[in-house]
């Protein structure tokens, strides 16, 4: 494929709810445009961008996927973004980087929970829009409800471009309301223009002005014109369109069916005329560093400028290897050229270019400001990443994603599993940067993090077909602590003989409570030589060792402070080994005048919901011993923030879909510990005793 200069470049992003037909919309443009000789059907999965097992299988998109096609002498690239509540977080990469979004509405449901996410993922970057009424053909379908809610929902810029001919099994044509034309389409999607129908002609009159006055709106000038004529002529309106949509003031809507190809080549009219190039953004924002700091720098979109790109996907194909996927921002980039990775300090060579049409990749010889490539087997470069000419460089900032929902703890099968795990999971996580895997230090476990229950069982699916590892998913355990509430003084005496030498530590401490978060002290405050001075860190390890097994429930002691005052030692029986053991001896005494407790994690919680359900919201945070700390608007939603525990957190995910109609979400993030209400401790440390954590014998020193 031939490099495309800027303005001949049409980036989309596809978005909306899952099942409304976005990825049989890509490919049955393909199809129309002459892309690909077969038509690729979701139901058959044969689609172009739905090419994994794990896709085909259940016929839903989980990560971004690309394809393009070559349109009267444009390069359309799309980006399939998922739809589904687990895996839409990647529509915001895929809107990152596009020049427009074409966000697919289903003609029957007409607005629903994802197309509100995504919508407001498009107002996030200020991209432009095109609204697709897909479906059309189905029983139900209602193009005017759709656009109704839409315009409700949304922005009163929401204007028709094109009106449906005839409705579900009947949808034959389209009628061009912005060149006043009607079209009716063959079973190959091609068009041919017919009469306009007499049936609803008030209807595309009353949408004509309305698309004036929108236009007339955008322009001050126009605007002045419109108020003195009362309306505007075709050489005002069809010229200043682009302008309008590119400033997002204007959002076109198309009424097609991806299942009959009709309206189809009239969209890919309107995309490849009127849809924004990479160049109108004019300019993009990065730092000087990858440290991000300091004053911001920018780049024009303008092969002019030094060569710059930015690193939105990784793709880890079982036979290409890694695949990473980019966007020219500034400048051109020839295939073999050494670029430098500004974001990790290092060079990169690219070797070929490629450009991807679902999993197949066709070599090119460069790209230009603007195209979107990808590139394989690079050492370093990661989602997210910048590369650029090392003699300009700039970072630009990366995607990020909320902190993921749902925790699970995930558990090898087998020793062959578990030597396997932390390879493919990584691999895993380059190619979805939403998931978390870590290890809690605490508990031992390690937490596979993601969106949703959904999002981690899918992990778990690719672990087992792709990387051969099968895994066993629990709930986590709270990783709770103990502290102490009361201030004592005590003494821990070892002293043990068995023939020959013997050991001999003694020790006198004042425990005492700390503030949460301050962890441990430890002051030495003897005079003299009651123990001699190398052997007092060894009642200061002694406790930290002790301490570590808890008081009343085997987890970790923690705020609170230990003051040595005195002791006594032995000549010759006295050693380190000696000392650390009287120290774990005073610590004992200490828990049984210190009164111990439990602590709890607390949790920072933003819930995000539709106004109406905020009441029910913040009584079952209140139910979960949450205290509401504030709510503010964004756009139509709700925020809501408090702190709740964290176990009671653990089964949020399913009874926030359940209020909310799947329309809400939430993420937390760790604040701090508090002390667990005492009448819960009873069953955490019941808990603890059948897991075996409470240690009840005697050092064995």
């Amino acid at each position: 494929m031939k490099a495309f200069s800027t303005d001949n470049l049409r980036n989309l992003a596809i978005i909306g709810h899952g099942d409304a037909g976005k990825t049989q919309l890509v490919s049955s443009l393909l199809y129309v445009a002459g892309a690909t000789p077969r038509w690729g059907k979701v139901d058959e999965g044969t689609t172009v961008t739905d090419y994994e097992d794990d896709s085909v299988e259940k016929k839903i998109t989980l990560n971004n996927n690309f394809a393009n096609l070559e349109y009267k002498e444009k390069k359309v690239n799309f980006i399939d973004s998922p739809g589904y509540a687990a895996f839409v977080a990647h529509a915001r990469p895929a809107c990152r980087v596009a020049d427009l979004a074409l966000v697919v509405v289903d003609g029957v449901n007409g607005i629903e929970v994802q197309t509100e996410r995504t919508w407001n993922y498009s107002n996030e970057f200020m991209l432009p829009r095109f609204m697709v009424i897909n479906k059309l053909d189905k029983e139900r379908a209602d193009f005017g409800h759709a656009v109704d809610t839409a315009t409700e929902a949304f922005a009163r810029s929401i204007v028709p471009f094109t009106l449906p001919i005839g409705s579900e099994e009947n949808f034959r044509g389209v009628v061009d309301v912005v060149h006043m034309k009607a079209y009716e389409f063959d079973e190959n999607g091609k068009a041919k223009e017919i009469d306009m129908p007499e049936e609803g002609n008030s209807l595309v009159e009353s949408t004509r002005e309305k698309l004036i006055e929108i236009v007339a709106e955008s322009d001050d000038d126009l605007l002045e014109k419109y108020f003195e004529e009362g309306t505007l002529d075709d050489e005002d309106v069809i010229p200043n369109l682009s302008k309008a949509i590119a400033k997002a003031k204007l959002c076109p809507v198309f009424a097609v069916s991806s299942e009959t190809l009709v309206g189809l080549s009239i969209l890919l009219d309107y995309i490849v005329e009127f849809g924004p190039n990479p160049a109108t953004h004019e300019k993009e924002f990065g730092f000087v560093d990858s440290t991000k700091e300091g004053e911001k720098i920018s780049r024009k979109y303008s092969n002019e400028e030094p060569f710059s790109a930015f690193v939105f996907r990784t793709i880890v194909d079982p036979f290409a290897g890694r695949i990473n996927v980019m966007k020219v921002v500034s400048g051109t980039v020839d295939s073999d050229a050494t670029v430098y990775n500004s974001s990790r300090e290092s060079s990169e060579r690219l070797g070929a270019l490629h450009v991807m049409q679902g999993k197949d990749l066709e070599k090119v010889d460069k790209a230009k400001t603007g195209d979107i490539i990808a590139v394989l087997k690079l050492k370093e470069t990661q989602t997210g990443d910048t590369l650029c000419d090392k003699d300009n460089e700039i970072v630009y900032p990366e995607v990020h994603y909320r902190t993921p929902a749902v925790a699970f703890a995930i558990e090898p099968k087998s020793r062959a599993d578990e030597d396997k795990i932390s390879v493919a999971l990584h691999k895993i996580l380059e190619e979805d940067p939403s998931l978390k895997f870590e290890r809690d230090n605490q508990t031992k476990e390690f937490i596979l993090s993601g969106s949703g229950q959904q999002h981690i069982e899918v992990v778990v699916d690719k672990l087992k077909k792709r990387y051969g590892v099968e895994v066993e998913l629990h709930p986590p355990k709270v990783p709770y602590k103990e502290t102490i509430t009361a201030k004592c003084e005590v003494q821990g005496r070892h002293k043990k003989q068995s023939g020959g030498r013997g050991q001999f530590g003694d020790c006198k401490c004042i425990f005492e409570p700390l503030p949460r978060g301050e962890g441990f002290v430890f002051e030495d405050k003897i005079f003299g030589g009651a123990i001699p001075q190398n052997f007092r860190p060894a009642v200061e390890k002694g406790i930290i060792e002790a301490a570590q097994n808890g008081a009343i429930a085997g987890y970790p002691l923690v705020d609170f402070k230990v003051t040595l005052i005195d002791g006594s030692y032995h000549s010759v029986d006295s050693d380190e080994h000696s000392f650390k053991a009287a120290g774990r001896k005073a610590f004992r005494n200490a828990i049984e005048k210190t009164r111990p407790t439990l602590l709890e994690p607390i949790m920072d919680v933003e819930v995000f919901c539709p106004q109406e359900v905020s009441g029910d919201i913040m009584g079952d945070l209140n139910q979960r011993r949450g205290r509401v700390g504030g709510m503010d608007m964004r756009g139509k939603q709700q925020i809501i923030k408090a702190q709740v525990p964290l176990s009671e957190m653990l089964d949020y995910q399913g009874r926030l879909n359940s209020m909310t109609q799947a329309r809400g979400s939430y993420n937390m993030e760790f604040s701090h510990y508090d002390p667990l209400p005492h009448n819960l401790q009873g069953k955490v440390i019941e808990q603890a005793k059948e897991e075996g954590r409470i240690r009840t014998t005697e050092d064995d020193d």
